[in-house]
């Protein structure tokens, strides 16, 4: 299983400005060589390679970052080829398609940078690493991290690790190999079901409540449109301090949720059942007050969390339909939308069985997870790449 492992650098300030030198350079060359390729139609790592790598050395870049920025270019022109294809920037004709296929990409100047084992090498027992620069081979830059973080860094590291330039910061993400359990008969299913009242239920008794979290990002948004309705120097400092402050705390928050569902799931020897809402946001019909709340929630870290962390411990997962999990009585199978009365309340009009919505859709998913499993799909869930 593949995993990205980050570790934050601690440059001195001259190490620091070598940094940002090498991402300015590496970027502005990236950012030509994408312009080049627009003009000339011709955007294949091969004939990128075999037109322009010269000039690419001459613009400061030695051999391995020079190849970085041509395959960083070629990928991105295949990545956006491949969303015009899918229609992500609108059908044929339209303006923003228009502009997506005759504009030349364009890159940060702090955007990340690859690096292979030739331009970055590791000293664990240190916690250092020699890099490259525009100056001259880097060496003793300092870095740091969790245990969890250095332990799985010195063991599974393969492949490339990209430079990144945040808020400030510096940090190396590595990519580690890190070998996968295998995943046992489970003797029973959890079923979760997830929302905006309640950000997890499981139906063996667990439940997140997502009040907390939902008063934190109203908090945020005023404090935000507070800020940028004065627009002075200090209030755009602040904006700047609160950066992706938010995104931070609701990524904690879906960490310790999905960490704790993985530890009962694997105390008990169940697996877990999940629900697919891929375009929960088109589906859904809301107020407009409401429709920020939704589209800021994160099902789908929250799904990704429980994936890689139910991976890792072997413990099986696999996604079901979500069609009617929460208009079905869990007792008698009888599905009506009247079935769900308010957002907590859930009454069944066959049988009068009464129990809370979330908990029902819930053994809902359980049961579906079940079916899932059987039929001998023992997992949908996508691969951690």
């Amino acid at each position: 299983m593949k995993l990205v492992v980050p570790v934050k650098l601690l440059p001195t300030p001259e190490q620091a400005a070598a940094l940002a030198g090498t991402l300015d350079t590496a970027n502005a060359a990236a950012t030509w060589l994408a312009g080049q390729a627009q003009t000339t139609d011709r955007r294949g790592r091969a004939d990128l390679q075999r037109e322009h790598y010269s000039h690419l050395k001459e613009m400061g870049l030695s051999a391995q970052p020079a190849l970085h920025v041509l395959r960083k270019v070629a990928d991105a022109y295949t990545t956006r080829a491949a969303n015009v294809a899918a229609g992500n920037y609108g059908p044929r004709g339209s303006r923003r398609r228009g502009r997506a296929e005759n504009s030349p990409i364009r890159f940060r100047p702090d955007a990340a940078q690859p690096f292979d084992d030739r331009c970055l090498s590791w000293q664990y027992d240190m916690q250092s690493v020699s890099i490259w620069t525009i100056a001259g081979r880097m060496k003793n830059l300092r870095y740091t991290g969790s245990a969890d973080q250095l332990k799985a860094l010195r063991l599974y590291r393969q492949g490339e690790t990209d430079l990144v330039h945040r808020d400030g910061m510096w940090f190396l993400y590595a990519t580690c190999e890190i070998p996968e359990p295998h995943a046992a008969q489970p003797t029973g299913w959890i079923g979760v079901d997830l929302g905006l009242a309640n950000i997890a239920t499981t139906n063996s008794g667990y439940r997140a409540c997502g009040r907390g979290l939902r008063r934190y990002r109203e908090r945020q948004r005023r404090l935000r449109r507070k800020l940028q309705a004065k627009n002075t120097k200090a209030s755009n400092r602040v904006l700047r301090r609160q950066r992706r402050r938010e995104t931070r705390h609701a990524a904690q928050v879906n960490h310790v949720i999905s960490k704790r569902i993985v530890a009962e799931a694997q105390r008990t020897g169940h697996g877990i059942g999940l629900e697919a809402l891929t375009g929960i946001r088109e589906r859904v019909r809301l107020r407009k007050p409401q429709r920020a709340t939704l589209h800021s929630w994160g099902f789908a870290q929250l799904g990704s969390f429980i994936v890689y962390k139910a991976r890792r411990a072997g413990v099986p997962v696999v996604f079901v339909n979500a069609n009617d999990t929460s208009r079905t009585c869990r007792k008698c199978g009888y599905i009506d939308r009247n079935n769900r009365v308010s957002q907590a309340e859930f009454r069944c009009r066959s049988c009068r069985f009464a129990e809370h919505a979330d908990v029902n859709a819930s053994h809902n998913i359980a049961r579906k997870a079940a079916v899932v499993w059987g039929r001998g799909a023992q997992s949908t869930a996508p691969t951690l790449e």
